[in-house]
Formats: structure tokens, C-alpha cells, sequence
């Protein structure tokens, strides 16, 4: 299961209409598919779960949104936003 790793968290920036990950001391902005994915992270869901609820959300072919899915965990995960 993946979650934010400490101090790290999602919002949403109202009045730019962005998303952004906040993190001690920085932020960056997330965009295309990210806040999608990002958004499903409870630490509860598998990311075998999150693949099938954005298939079944986007109506897209499960391969694509998993490659999508796998690409911005694993980037993430190494950058030390996410953890396992």
C-alpha cells in the first residue's frame, strides 16, 4: 500500500485552479494524470486497485493507465514523496 510519506500531502490550489504536492520547505506542481492518480492514495488501496478504479473511471485501456500509474509511483517513490 502507498501513502504520502511524511509531511508530504496533496491540495488543491483554488484560486490557480493547480494541484500540488506539498512537501517540507518546497511544493511542485502536478498535472495531466497525476492529480487523478495521486488523489487514490489512502494508504489502504493496492496499486492494483487504483489501476482498476482509474480503468473504470477513464474508460481507458487498463495497459495504458497502468503504464501511467507504475511511471508516477515509481518516480515519486524514489524522489522519497511516496512510500510503501
Amino acid at each position: 500500500m502507498l501513502s504520502f510519506a511524511r509531511g508530504h500531502r496533496l491540495q488543491h490550489d483554488r484560486v490557480r485552479d493547480l494541484w500540488i504536492v506539498q512537501a517540507p520547505e518546497k511544493a511542485f506542481v502536478i498535472e495531466g494524470s497525476a492529480p487523478h492518480i495521486l488523489r487514490q492514495l489512502d494508504g489502504k488501496r493496492s496499486v492494483g486497485d487504483i489501476i482498476q478504479q482509474l480503468t473504470n473511471e477513464f474508460s481507458a485501456p487498463r495497459e495504458v493507465i497502468a503504464k501511467d500509474v507504475l511511471a508516477l509511483l515509481s518516480e515519486l517513490t524514489e524522489k522519497n514523496v511516496l512510500h510503501i
